[in-house]
């Protein structure tokens, strides 16, 4: 159904369907923000002390070098270490601060739940021309330009800082290296809010983005939401019947379809699929699949009609998870479904496409 007839908001129950399979209204660049803003706001507080720890790990460090027996290779290496632990207490609360500025920023925006949903293999997310369909989309462009804001907001926060204190900072040539990197850390940290701010800014304007998209892709059609009322009107009792119902005749349904199929591949036991191919579509089309107890009974379906039953696990496997009912394969399995459907034809005159070819070819 088009997405212009999907006019009406979501309803709680859609939203929720959503929830489940992780699919949430959520900016990165608001963590980003955070963690940004934060980690300077700690490294503005602890800078003093981390100046006095690193002097202190620099003075010892040279006193240490002193030691003939230091600079060996195995000195060097204690040397090398002792520096890096001597520098986690300094380090620590800057990375502890950062760390709970993007958790929280996430809890924030989007209650915890765990989901394997958007972790599952999917072949349609590197099919190249949904990726080229991306590439020009509204989203791509919003991107970009997010992505030209945030070079030109460190530019332009840089040139705000920097541009009227380059006198002062010409004249610190030849200055004690104390006083050098106190004005220097001074500009560096001025800079680093400023750009966090900025930076805060654009994430805001991007959480809106990103919820504006999500409204709309949860948006419903009317007929969507009648159908929806309808089934909250119906006793969970009754629904449960009509949904066993219907599972029960899309069954007896996908069985009978196997009788036009011209080949069944299986795992062997657990997964089945069946294939048609009758050259009216581009490719092979999925006419029933299933698993355990579903597979038996396609296999079984095969058996009575005389179709080929071949068995290729991961091919089973995998157009069981990828591919619905009524679909064409994708262009991933061309080849693999290829092989199969060729050693068919070759072996068994029952498939039309086999006979038509083995007639042409007499």
């Amino acid at each position: 159904m088009s997405g212009d007839n999907r006019t009406e908001k979501p309803t709680p129950k859609r939203r929720t369907e959503a929830r489940k399979k992780g699919q949430v209204a959520r900016s990165t660049d608001v963590n980003s923000a955070a963690v940004l803003l934060v980690g300077f706001i700690t490294l503005a507080i602890t800078a003093p002390a981390m100046w006095a720890g690193t002097s202190d790990i620099v003075h010892e460090g040279l006193a240490r070098t002193s030691d003939p027996s230091v600079v060996s290779e195995s000195g060097m290496a204690d040397l090398t270490s002792w520096a890096l632990r001597s520098m986690v207490p300094l380090v620590a609360p800057i990375a502890a601060a950062a760390l709970f500025a993007g958790v929280t920023a996430s809890i924030l925006q989007v209650r915890p739940k765990l989901t394997f949903e958007t972790v599952k293999p999917r072949f349609s997310r590197i099919d190249p021309r949904s990726g080229f369909k991306r590439l020009f989309s509204v989203s791509s462009l919003f991107e970009a330009g997010k992505a030209i804001a945030k070079t030109s907001v460190v530019a332009i926060a840089a040139f705000i800082v920097i541009w009227p204190r380059l006198s002062s900072l010409a004249s610190l040539t030849g200055a004690p290296p104390g006083a050098m990197m106190g004005e220097l850390g001074g500009v560096i940290l001025r800079m680093a809010f400023a750009v966090s701010i900025a930076f805060g800014v654009l994430a805001l304007i991007d959480y809106g983005w990103q919820k504006h998209r999500f409204e709309k892709q949860l948006r419903m059609t009317k007929e969507e939401v009648k159908q929806e009322a309808r089934q909250q009107d119906v006793a969970p009792e009754v629904r449960g019947a009509i949904r066993r119902r219907q599972f029960q005749q899309a069954r007896r349904r996908m069985l009978a379809e196997v009788a036009t199929a011209d080949v069944v591949i299986t795992n062997p036991t657990h997964f089945a699929v069946a294939l048609r191919y009758d050259g009216t579509k581009p490719a092979p089309e999925l006419v029933a699949k299933g698993q355990d107890l579903v597979a038996q009974a396609i296999r079984e379906a095969a058996a009575e009609h005389g179709v080929p039953v071949l068995s290729n696990p991961p091919l089973a496997r995998a157009l069981h998870r990828e591919v619905e009912l009524g679909q064409t394969i994708p262009e991933s399995f061309f080849a693999a479904v290829a092989e199969v459907l060729a050693f068919v034809f070759r072996t068994s005159r029952r498939s039309r496409i086999g006979r038509r070819a083995l007639t042409a070819a007499a």
